[in-house]
């Protein structure tokens, strides 16, 4: 008898659905670690928004060299022009960028106060709760999902993870303000993974998809970063001399090109608890054996990382998503 009323019952995963699941949680660890970079970049620049604009614009760099010069990226571009001309894919389609830009914006932000646990803590209630809504909606490639029991108690699961993780810091207003950037910053990756979705299916080419995201990411971060210094003034740090500190654009690409392939075989909330997976270890083990200042997990950090782990596995347990 099922525990879960009328549910039906867990569907066996494809394979596809399972190569999607394992290389999401592979680009978690690389987010883990993108965030560790882009956050003490920020650190050395003193000023989040250029070390935003540093990483997003050296991974539009890199693109802008890679996708004219290979066919399916030459193809995938025309494919972009074609569907957009034709009404097919929607010019707000094309806007996933801006909450990527937003995220990298967030890591340069806090992740000197928070530590890389918390913040992806964090990012995982907003990733989760959204992941859901979108799906719910049908934004992503894989069109309207039903909100069953385990994707449901999934999302729950997260968002008390966090409530968990925070425990020990509630008397602590500012780093509860500091924590409400990534949380909303993982409410804007669902609709980015799903609309990056739509525009990889227009193109036929992930690596297109990623060149339209780090494009529209890197325009909304040189306006962010306009008003910042018209506002602030220039920024007061100077560039690293170490190269890995510039890494975190080239990482991105990765991330951004694996969760635009992948999505029509996972949908959103699936894609996003497994990337979440990978952040959580990544993340965990980032502030456990190369800590900084901020980096001192405590038992409700971990015990509320351990959680989003059991979230994950709960809602892949429940059907594949429907086409």
């Amino acid at each position: 008898m099922s525990l879960v009323g009328t549910a039906a019952p867990p569907t066996l995963p494809t394979p596809r659905r399972i190569a999607g699941v394992g290389l999401a949680t592979a680009s978690g660890v690389a987010v883990a670690v993108q965030s560790r970079i882009n956050g003490e970049l920020g650190v050395r620049l003193a000023d989040g928004f250029a070390a935003a604009v540093v990483s997003f614009g050296l991974g539009l760099l890199v693109l802008l060299m890679l996708v004219p010069a290979t066919p399916g990226g030459r193809r995938g571009l025309a494919a972009l022009r074609a569907a957009l001309a034709e009404g097919s894919l929607r010019p707000w389609q094309c806007l996933g960028g801006v909450c990527g830009a937003f995220l990298v914006a967030t890591q340069g932000l806090t992740i000197g106060t928070l530590g890389v646990a918390l913040f992806t803590v964090a990012v995982v209630a907003g990733q989760s709760g959204s992941g859901l809504l979108v799906d719910r909606a049908g934004i992503g490639p894989t069109g309207r999902q039903p909100v069953t029991p385990n994707r449901l108690i999934g999302a729950v699961l997260t968002v008390l993870a966090v409530l968990l993780a925070v425990g020990d810091r509630l008397g602590d207003p500012g780093a509860l303000a500091l924590a409400l950037l990534p949380l909303l910053a993982g409410v804007g990756i669902a609709w980015q993974q799903a609309v990056n979705g739509r525009v990889r299916g227009a193109a036929g080419s992930a690596l297109a998809a990623t060149l339209v995201n780090f494009a529209v990411g890197t325009g909304a971060l040189l306006v962010a970063l306009a008003i910042d210094v018209a506002v602030r003034g220039r920024p007061s740090g100077d560039f690293p001399s170490e190269p890995w500190l510039y890494l975190g654009g080239p990482i991105g690409i990765v991330f951004i090109a694996l969760a635009a392939a992948i999505v029509r075989f996972t949908g959103v909330l699936l894609l996003g608890l497994a990337t979440i997976a990978g952040q959580i270890v990544g993340a965990v083990l980032l502030d456990l054996i190369l800590p900084t200042a901020a980096s001192h997990p405590g038992p409700t950090t971990l015990l509320g990382a351990a959680l989003t782990l059991v979230a994950v596995l709960i809602a892949a347990l429940g059907p594949a998503p429907r086409r």
